[in-house]
Parts: C-alpha cells; structure tokens; sequence
C-alpha cells in the first residue's frame, strides 16, 4: 500500500511539472510610445538685451541694446528615452548694439574700427550698429512632459554663424550743445572689420512654450588687430512652439 501511494504522488508531481511547462506566465508587453504628434518645438523666436564682453570705458554704449533671433529646428526624441532629443536647424539672428554721441567709423579707411567720442563737437544723438547672421544651431534638449510640450524644458548647445550683413543707423544730427542741426537719417555698411563667422554657446531654461535663453559668443566679434577684443552675449525670452 506505501509503494502504491509513493508512486502515486510522485505520479502526481510529475504530472504538475509537466502542466506548468506547458503553460508558462506571459511575457510582458512592451509599451510603445506613439511619439508621432509630440510638441517639437520646431519654431525658436527670441528677444532679448545683447551687450559686448571685453568693452572698454571709451566706448559709449547708451540705450536698450537687443538681440532678435528667429530658427527653425529639426527635433529628433531618443529612442530609449522620450524626454530626451537632439534639435538642429537654420535660422537668421541679430544684434542691435547703440551708442550715444558716437561715431562709429564703419566706412572709414583705416586699419582698424574706432568708436569716437564726439560729445565736444557736431555729432549724431544716436547710432546704431546692426550685424546679421545666418545661423544653425545644434541643441540637446530636455522636456519633462514630451507628448504635450507642457512642464519643464531644458536646452543646452551651440551655434555657428556666418555674417550676413553689418550696418550702422544714425539719427539726427546736433551740435556739441545738442541742438538739432538736421533731423535725417543716415546709414553706412561694411564687414571689412569683422569675423565672419561665429562660434556661440546656449542655454534655455523655462515651463512650456515660454523659456529663458542666454548665449555667448567664443570668437571675437572683430578680427585680430582691428579693434578691441569683444564677445556679444545676450540674456532674453524664447517663444518656442509647432
């Protein structure tokens, strides 16, 4: 009777092993993120206060110095992590630096760019000296809510620019007691004094579509030996969206 009901339960343990064999506990599913309607951000338009690293005290700057810069990026989600992404693309940015009672000698032929105090002596009240890049921007970017574009958004990187156009923008003419002598407008380009190309570092820090933006600008904004040694940063706002 023992050996029948030994060979019985083992019969039994046999039988429960081979059952469990057969049906084994399901795998897991792989959850699948559908990132193919996700807040790119494709559309960058930033405005903010730009000023030059390296100024002396002899040029006199004077007023709200800005920065307008528009891009259109390319943004590509890391596969193993949607909060993550690489962004890149072309765009067009500028600054806008002015002077008060200043001549800025952008036409003059000479070997370097002076900026000339003219406050004893017939002067324009305001100057403005514009210069232009054609840009692209490379970002790594970070968003915490990647499928809305909603929450905390980070952005670091650089851009590389080539100079488009320089400019300068002054307005009426007055006497060394500032009384008007004609009120026109007169306008001078050259890029003889500049680089023309750029290296620039960024930064973006914000919730949404709205973020804080900081760059700054690795190479010198003129050549070697044609005037002092100035790097542009700007500090603003980025509207971003699409």
């Amino acid at each position: 009777m023992k050996k029948f009901i030994t060979l019985s339960v083992c019969a039994l343990l046999a039988a429960s092993s081979l059952m469990a064999q057969e049906d084994p506990k399901p795998k897991k599913k792989k959850v699948v993120v559908d990132m193919s309607n996700r807040a790119n951000d494709h559309l960058l338009l930033q405005f903010g206060y730009t000023a030059w690293a390296g100024k002396p005290d002899t040029i006199n700057t004077g007023g709200f110095s800005k920065s307008i810069n528009g891009y259109f990026m390319f943004d590509f989600p890391f596969k193993n992590n949607p909060n993550l992404s690489m962004a890149f693309g072309p765009g067009i940015a500028s600054d806008h630096i002015l002077f008060s009672e200043t001549k800025v000698g952008i036409k003059d032929n000479v070997s370097e760019l002076y900026f000339t105090d003219q406050s004893d002596t017939n002067h324009f009240k305001k100057t403005k000296l514009a210069t232009v890049y054609l840009e692209a921007p490379v970002e790594f970017r970070y968003s915490a809510q990647p499928l809305t574009g909603k929450g905390l958004k980070f952005a670091v990187g650089v851009k590389v620019g080539m100079m488009l156009n320089a400019h300068t923008r002054n307005v009426k003419f007055e006497s060394k007691a500032d009384e008007t002598i004609t009120d026109y407008v007169m306008k001078e380009s050259n890029k003889k004094f500049f680089n023309k190309t750029r290296l620039s570092g960024m930064a973006r820090v914000g919730l949404g579509h709205i973020s804080l933006f900081g760059s700054y600008q690795f190479t010198p904004l003129l050549k070697d030996g044609f005037g002092p040694v100035l790097r542009p940063f700007s500090i603003g706002i980025t509207l971003s969206g699409l």
